[in-house]
């Protein structure tokens, strides 16, 4: 079953995690919107970082899942940046990605049934 969420980027500039090899490179809405879509769809991000761990053997397989029906629609709201983001992946999977992403540089604003 789907669900959307309701993520805010407060200062887009700053949603940056922490390994520049994984994090966001977007500079506006739409762009965050399609970088995250991408990690949610197809497993890229996850396999780069599994490939950045000590024992990437160890890593659990459930964070390797993947949602190629996941969409994320990007806004500008005014100066911060709001992604909806409609997926069956885990909300642990979501959010370990997200921070991977944009490090803490993000907000949960909402959860709803799609």
């Amino acid at each position: 079953m789907a669900t959307r969420y309701y993520i805010s980027l407060p200062e887009p500039s700053r949603a940056r995690g922490s390994d520049p090899a994984l994090a966001f490179s977007a500079h506006g809405a739409d762009e965050f919107a399609a970088q995250f879509q991408d990690a949610l769809r197809t497993t890229s991000l996850f396999d780069r970082w599994r490939a950045r761990q000590d024992d990437p053997d160890d890593v659990d397989p459930s964070f390797a899942a993947t949602d190629p029906d996941a969409t994320v629609v990007g806004r500008q709201d005014d100066l911060h940046v709001v992604l909806v983001v409609t997926s069956s992946i885990p909300g642990n999977v979501l959010k370990q990605r997200l921070r991977l992403l944009a490090g803490g540089g993000w907000e949960l604003r909402d959860v709803t049934a799609a």
